[in-house]
């Protein structure tokens, strides 16, 4: 009798045993560090020709690569869909998750969408099938920061990662974060060049179009704007503006999207009402009066600003007057890229204008649906020309939800110029 009870008790722990490791497959299985690429399955789209006017509202969003796919970024994944003109958002084209990682940046050149993720890791894709071009170790993010539910933050405006151009014509992905700034080839993933910094006392903000980096330095001394070469890593140079006082703020101008090929700043002490342009080159920033008012935009050779409802384009380097659109009436420059100006009305009608001479491109009420015009713009992107504005509930609450902040579950209007 003893014999069978010794066998129960073998019986029973080699079952339990048996459960634990079940248990502990399970466990590891769900969260254990994962990838998973789902590639597409039907050709390459075409580039779009849309007609003018809205197109859609979306979720989330939206990356336009290459004229023919938007990209948009989740939690822990980035993913694609067509058509690019396509009303609503459709099923993925292709889609990259990562666990537990999280998605902190994207960005992208021609074919090539490059993710950055919250423990540093560069996943870059080919757009044209969302297979895995390459990987690379990068330095992980510096602090904290809010993204709200369309990932405007993401894959419009990505803090410590650009995808720009050195000055040999190379393209170069730069990765900055917690303790280096790090540049790697586009095309094959090679770092090129590691500089050790203090994020504490640093700020990257952009990329000029002569290729080199520029970052706000204040680690040792009063700030300090310092040019680096984004193909070699070596610092190009020092600059502060005369008269600047032991802080400095920087916003560069004539960017494209996420911060590259600026050929523009504009400087300011915190708290300043006015500010000062300069314009960049390859030697040291040009001052430019006609980019020291804060709204004041520049595009391609002109300074664009709208002051009680007058539109007008300067010279950025004598600040002669080209064109004036006194016609317009109130309303907010919302966003410029080379060759357009897009204004929103009061009546949230959006007027695109050649940057060249101030002549309307076109014009119509950004409204889809029965969503009305009842809204303001929060964040918003060109590409081309396409034009996408995030919507906000009237008045306002930047503290608020998401359901608070956004007019509709469906947020982001999309509309082609």
């Amino acid at each position: 009798m003893g014999l069978a009870k010794g066998r129960r008790r073998i019986v029973i722990a080699v079952a339990a045993l048996l459960v634990l490791a079940a248990i502990a497959v399970t466990v590891y299985r769900v969260l254990a560090p994962a990838e998973v690429s789902t590639v597409a399955r039907a050709d390459y789209p075409p580039a779009a020709a849309p007609a003018v006017g809205v197109v859609g509202r979306l979720p989330v969003a939206p990356l336009i690569v290459d004229g023919r796919l938007r990209v948009y970024a989740g939690h822990r994944q980035v993913y694609a869909d067509r058509p690019v003109d396509g009303r609503y958002r459709t099923t993925p084209f292709w889609s990259y998750r990562r666990w537990p990682a999280e998605l902190d940046g994207v960005v992208a050149s021609g074919t090539t969408v490059v993710s950055r993720w919250s423990d540093g890791r560069l996943v870059a894709l080919d757009a044209r099938t969302g297979r895995v071009a390459w990987r690379a170790d990068g330095p992980e993010p510096a602090g904290d920061r809010t993204v709200r539910r369309t990932g405007a933050a993401i894959v419009w405006e990505p803090r410590g990662l650009l995808a720009t151009r050195a000055a040999d014509g190379r393209e170069v992905v730069i990765s900055s974060g917690d303790g280096t700034v790090r540049g790697f080839g586009l095309a094959d993933g090679r770092q090129l060049w590691r500089a050790e910094v203090d994020p504490t006392c640093r700020d990257t903000v952009g990329a000029t179009a002569a290729g080199r980096l520029v970052t706000v330095d204040a680690c040792a001394g009063p700030a300090a704007v310092e040019f680096r070469d984004v193909g070699t890593g070596a610092v190009a140079g020092r600059w502060r503006p005369a008269g600047a006082g032991e802080e400095l703020t920087v916003t560069p101008l004539g960017c494209r999207t996420g911060r590259v090929g600026c050929t523009a700043l504009r400087t300011a002490g915190p708290g300043d009402g006015t500010g000062r342009g300069w314009l960049l080159g390859s030697g040291e920033p040009v001052a430019a009066p006609a980019l020291d008012p804060a709204n004041a935009e520049l595009v391609g050779e002109q300074a664009v600003a709208l002051v009680d409802g007058v539109l007008t384009g300067r010279s950025a380097r004598t600040g002669a007057e080209l064109w004036r659109r006194p016609d317009l009436g109130p309303g907010r420059l919302i966003v410029v890229q080379l060759g357009r100006v897009h204004l929103l009305t009061e009546a949230n009608d959006l007027v695109t204008l050649d940057s060249a001479t101030g002549v309307q491109l076109s014009r119509f009420p950004l409204n889809v649906g029965s969503d009305g015009t009842g809204w303001t713009p929060g964040a918003v992107y060109a590409d081309g020309r396409w034009v996408a504005v995030e919507r906000l509930r009237r008045p306002v609450d930047p503290d608020g939800d998401d359901q608070r902040y956004f007019i509709t579950s469906e947020p982001v209007i999309l509309a082609a110029t």
